[in-house]
């Protein structure tokens, strides 16, 4: 009777025990979940920070798309303006040739009609 005493004893003392560990280990899993559930928000946070970045990249990528639309145009513009006053340059410098060579037909008639007023006038 003693022997089956003891081990009834020895029974309550392992599954006191074995409570006693499972307590203990529950506690731990209850902390661990806690802070696994912390782990998980500050993940929700930054993948939410992350997507509003790709998103503000995705509006800056397009504005520097449409920019760089805009500045080719505008460089297209420039280029046929400079081409354009290049034109006119060459275009004003033959007028100009072309004024000086008639101020100098000009001067030589004038002459040439002072002489025959004075031949006339003799």
């Amino acid at each position: 009777m003693d022997a089956i005493k003891k081990k009834m004893e020895k029974l309550a003392n392992e599954t006191n025990d074995a409570e006693m560990r499972i307590a203990r280990f529950e506690e731990i899993k209850a902390v661990n979940e806690l802070e696994a559930e912390k782990y998980e928000e500050q993940l929700r946070v930054i993948q939410k920070k992350i997507q509003n970045m790709e998103s503000a990249y995705d509006v800056c990528i397009e504005d520097l798309f449409n920019q760089t639309v805009k500045l080719e145009g505008m460089e297209k513009k420039a280029g046929n303006a400079d081409s354009e006053v290049s034109a006119l340059r060459g275009r004003l410098i033959l007028l100009q040739e072309n004024n000086e060579k008639q101020e100098d037909r000009l001067a030589k008639a004038t002459l040439e009609l002072a002489g025959a007023c004075i031949r006339a006038d003799q």
